[in-house]
């Protein structure tokens, strides 16, 4: 459907598919079309003397070509798809980002928690929503809207300090990269679990806290 069918082995339980054959534009186009995912253009890279650098001009950007171009970025993201194409037609090479809050938040966890819960969600037999691998490796776990409200209550109730996990939701006002953005040389953004008809409709944060929460216990 997103054009991911190479993997690369993380564990039975996940194997992370490459996204390829699709250009950004393309790629923007279909999550608005096809997910209604508002989605807005941020940075790119460009080559200077053969490095890569962010188009912001920070020679120590966190996030080369990865974060918002501009200021106002929220009342830039659409999920017009129309309007997407306009957008990345303008520059083709910008990363593609998503607010969350909207459509989706983000629930986000280090890579190695998130394979963990990865593993104890199959046995689970839980129903999960996209999940994305980022070169920071970070896994961010694409949850109902309002988790943010909900997530440290949600915590706390299964016996958890909220700043004793390294758990973090991406809620109103945040937003994630999505496949196939790059962070510099560091690598792109990749599907852990990839869109797709059958994860369509998300899971609440309540349905995976349980895991995740267990699993960055024992990444402490």
């Amino acid at each position: 459907m997103l054009g991911v069918e190479e993997t690369i082995a993380g564990t039975e339980a996940a194997q992370i598919p490459k996204q390829r054959g699709e250009s950004l534009l393309e790629t923007a186009v279909r999550y608005a079309e096809e997910r209604h995912w508002d989605v807005f253009p941020g940075t790119w890279l460009e080559a200077v003397d053969g490095v890569q650098h962010c188009s912001c001009g920070d020679t120590a950007c966190a996030a080369p070509g990865a974060h918002p171009a501009r200021e106002d970025w929220a009342t830039q993201a659409t999920g017009s798809a129309t309007v997407a194409r306009r957008m990345w037609q303008k520059q083709p090479a910008s990363s593609i980002l998503l607010p969350t809050g909207r459509t989706f938040d983000a629930i986000s966890v280090p890579e190695s928690s998130g394979f963990l819960a990865l593993a104890r969600m199959e046995r689970m037999e839980l129903t999960l929503g996209p999940v994305t691998l980022t070169p920071a490796r970070r896994m961010e776990f694409f949850v109902l809207p309002g988790a943010s409200v909900k997530v440290p209550d949600l915590v706390r109730r299964i016996g958890w300090a909220p700043a004793s996990l390294d758990l973090a939701v991406l809620g109103e006002g945040a937003y994630v990269a999505a496949p196939p953005t790059r962070f510099g040389s560091r690598g792109a953004v990749q599907w852990a679990c990839r869109p797709t008809a059958a994860n369509r409709w998300l899971p609440d944060a309540e349905e995976l806290i349980s895991p995740l929460a267990y699993a960055c216990g024992r990444d402490r």
